[in-house]
């Protein structure tokens, strides 16, 4: 991680799934993983909060910059709209054999220079503008999972930002 932000990590609760200790298994996984499966990931998985508290979720294209995942949607969207009224996100890339899962807020990007910054890796990723006259959503994790389904006992971590 990042030095401006402190990270607990450890293994997580999961009853029932042999979930071993730290220094057992495959050990903890590497953050340096989190960070090159992030920044690969081709689509993502997000997970909102309707008005009503009924969950929604979609595939979204999105890149990681700084240990922040950042994607931009429809003004007018579904996810857009759920967010204005919760902020509270998940992210979850598309496979279940190799598991990332973010939890956080999201905060709105408008800083130009930022802007600027995320169009150009969006554009060497996709080839694409990131729609920067849309909302770009930025979700600094607040806690982040990781396994391999392989070993999921062996490789099961969580993070969480140390208050």
């Amino acid at each position: 991680m990042t030095a401006e932000f402190e990270y607990l990590v450890e293994r997580p609760f999961m009853p029932g799934y042999g979930i071993q200790k730290a220094n057992q298994g495959s050990g903890l996984f590497p953050w340096t993983a989190v960070r090159e499966k992030m920044a690969a990931a081709r689509n993502y998985w997000v997970a909102t909060v309707r008005p009503d508290e009924r969950p929604h979720a979609a595939p979204v294209w999105g890149i990681w910059v700084d240990d922040t995942f950042y994607f931009s949607t429809g003004r007018e969207s579904r996810k857009t709209k759920n967010l204005t009224e919760n902020p509270a996100i998940v992210v979850h890339l598309e496979s279940g054999d190799d598991v990332i899962i973010l939890e956080g807020n999201v905060i709105t990007v408008k800083d130009e220079t930022m802007l600027a910054r995320l169009d150009t890796v969006y554009k060497a990723k996709y080839q694409v503008d990131l729609m920067k006259e849309e909302p770009v959503f930025a979700v600094r994790p607040q806690t982040v999972y990781a396994w391999l389904e392989k070993d999921l006992g062996g490789s099961a971590t969580r993070w969480q930002v140390s208050p």
